[in-house]
């Protein structure tokens, strides 16, 4: 098995399994890999031991010339949509254009899951931070407005961090130790238990522990 501590992926969606002793565990399917090698980084030339990795398949004539020529560096005929880092203790272990899939990694019980959570727009306190709301009735002035925010006299402004209304989600977002229900390597599945941050479709980054 290759030391390696991630891969890319995307979330395809949420489900339910039954376990052998018929209790049902709400998982999400994300589709792991496979990614590309990309770039060998060690610390004798970049300071630090890492592999550039592409997914999700690009067409070579959607690139930039520079990016063109990155690609080729690495004997391919084809670019990727996302390119990220993932650190490894030994890059001469593996080899440009080479294909990584959940059969070469040991995927353990818990992984971290890193994802850009939903974005809400604009959004006041009852949505954002669970505010309770005033009287509706008609004579009320106040039904799902702030209300009071600063202090009279001292120190006559708005403390730092207090919670107001303003841009919801569309944050990088990780959830840690995620525990691993059921891995499909043949269809790059991987099944975890619970939630994962962001929409269907949309990239991930799955850390192995």
């Amino acid at each position: 098995m290759l030391n390696l501590r991630g891969m890319m992926g995307r979330k395809l969606g949420m489900t339910q399994l039954f376990l052998e002793d018929g209790q049902i565990v709400p998982v999400t399917v994300l589709e792991v890999g496979p990614c590309t090698v990309l770039q060998k980084k060690t610390v004798d030339r970049e300071g630090y031991n890492a592999l550039q990795l592409g997914y999700c398949v690009k067409p070579l004539n959607r690139l930039r010339l520079p990016e063109q020529g990155h690609v080729k560096k690495a004997g391919l005929d084809h670019g990727f949509r996302y390119i990220h880092e993932v650190s490894v203790d030994d890059p001469n272990a593996f080899t440009l254009g080479q294909v990584l899939t959940l059969k070469d990694l040991e995927v353990r019980s818990l992984v971290d899951i890193i994802g850009v959570s939903k974005g809400r727009g604009f959004s006041g306190t009852v949505k954002r931070y669970g505010f309770s709301r005033g009287p509706m009735g008609h004579g009320s002035k106040h039904h799902r407005a702030l209300g009071s925010a600063g202090q009279s006299a001292s120190p006559s402004k708005i403390i730092k961090g207090k919670r107001m209304p303003g841009r919801m989600g569309g944050k990088r977002v990780t959830v840690k130790n995620s525990m691993v229900i059921d891995v499909r390597s043949d269809e790059n599945l991987l099944l975890v238990k619970g939630s994962v941050p962001g929409a269907v479709n949309q990239l991930v980054s799955v850390r192995f522990k």
